[in-house]
């Protein structure tokens, strides 16, 4: 891609100040109204003439911009290559990255940054708005500016947080611990299963007993190769065999992220289980995470559940549905053995799961 770079003035030339590297895809945030009243894309490397606040900031702030904004929605695998290899290729240059993402995918981006980035010790904060930055009540600028000031803040020169992150309305949320919950109020993330990282305030509090705490200083590692021969199933009263067997018969098909009731329960038809045995034969790999959110699938906790540990059925834990097709994604890249991934799915990569 041809992305558009420009470096912003930072608010005081004297000093070294800390630096950011905000980097924008698409979304609501960049939206703004034409002459005709209709929404389209802002050009984000003016910033600065819409928030003229990032000015006072003292730091250095670059932006890239993807050549043609990205609506959410159309997101996949060889965007969040795309933004891996960025923050890659410019990890040693800044002390903190700020992706600007649309909300209807960002939870998914997040986590497949999450596990891409092997090694990670910055910031990468996602945020995004659920008003574009043009209208007056926006809240874009406050995402935006507290985004950047979390991805430059640091304590005695290290960075306070190092991980992938969503900040949103006031919270900081492990990116691949987040979902999207809501759609028509400023508070459109929440993270069931694990604390928020910081809330902000008068004053940005850490939780610091939940920050990552990665484990030495080993070179930051980029995985990019993604297998999406995968598929969410949602299992509900009512499903057939004919279905079933249609969905597990397709093609190429190598995983599914299958979504079962409470602690991971099914329904204990026959052919429901003899179903699930063809498919661990073929190779397919069954992923089994919870439908209620923050919920926890426990193999063995009841007798239905019990059956898919002895099939091969992997259990989620308590992984939410966005980490776990995109870890499933990223480990069906790297292995080829089917064992491998499995094993691999249970182990928690990135703090995703406990």
């Amino acid at each position: 891609m041809n992305y558009k770079i420009v470096k912003l003035k930072t608010h005081d030339k004297s000093q070294k100040n800390r630096s950011v590297l905000l980097i924008y895809t698409g979304g609501t945030i960049g939206m703004i109204h034409d002459d005709a009243g209709s929404l389209v894309p802002f050009n984000f490397v003016k910033v600065i003439e819409s928030i003229p606040e990032l000015s006072k900031l003292e730091l250095n702030l670059t932006v890239i911009s993807f050549p043609k904004p990205i609506d959410s929605s159309d997101i996949n695998p060889n965007d969040w290559v795309s933004l891996g290899y960025i923050i890659y290729e410019n990890y040693d240059q800044y002390d903190g990255f700020v992706i600007l993402h649309g909300t209807d995918t960002m939870a998914y981006s997040a986590s497949a940054l999450s596990f891409m980035l092997e090694g990670l010790a910055k910031p990468v904060i996602f945020t995004g708005a659920q008003i574009p930055i043009g209208n007056l009540r926006s809240d874009a600028r406050e995402n935006l500016i507290t985004a950047i000031e979390i991805a430059s803040d640091q304590q005695n020169g290290i960075p306070i947080v190092k991980e992938v992150c969503i900040y949103f309305n006031f919270g900081l949320f492990r990116g691949n611990r987040a979902q999207k919950v809501r759609s028509s109020t400023f508070a459109a993330f929440e993270s069931q299963n694990y604390r928020m990282l910081a809330e902000s305030g008068i004053y940005i509090r850490y939780n610091e007993t939940s920050l990552a705490r990665p484990k030495g200083l080993t070179p930051l590692r980029l995985h990019q190769k993604f297998d999406n021969n995968v598929l969410i199933l949602k299992i509900f009263p009512g499903l057939t065999e004919r279905i079933f067997n249609s969905i597990m018969g397709i093609k190429n098909l190598r995983g599914v992220v299958m979504e079962t009731f409470g602690s991971g329960n099914v329904t204990s038809d026959h052919w429901f289980t003899e179903a699930l045995i063809a498919a661990d034969k073929k190779g397919i790999i069954i992923f089994n995470v919870s439908q209620c959110s923050g919920g926890e699938v426990i193999h063995g906790q009841y007798e239905t559940s019990k059956k898919l540990e002895e099939i091969g059925v992997v259990s989620g834990g308590n992984i939410t549905t966005e980490a776990a097709i995109t870890k499933l994604m990223l480990l069906l890249g790297r292995y080829d053995s089917h064992q491998n991934v499995k094993k691999n799915l249970t182990i928690p990569l990135n703090g995703e799961m406990d």
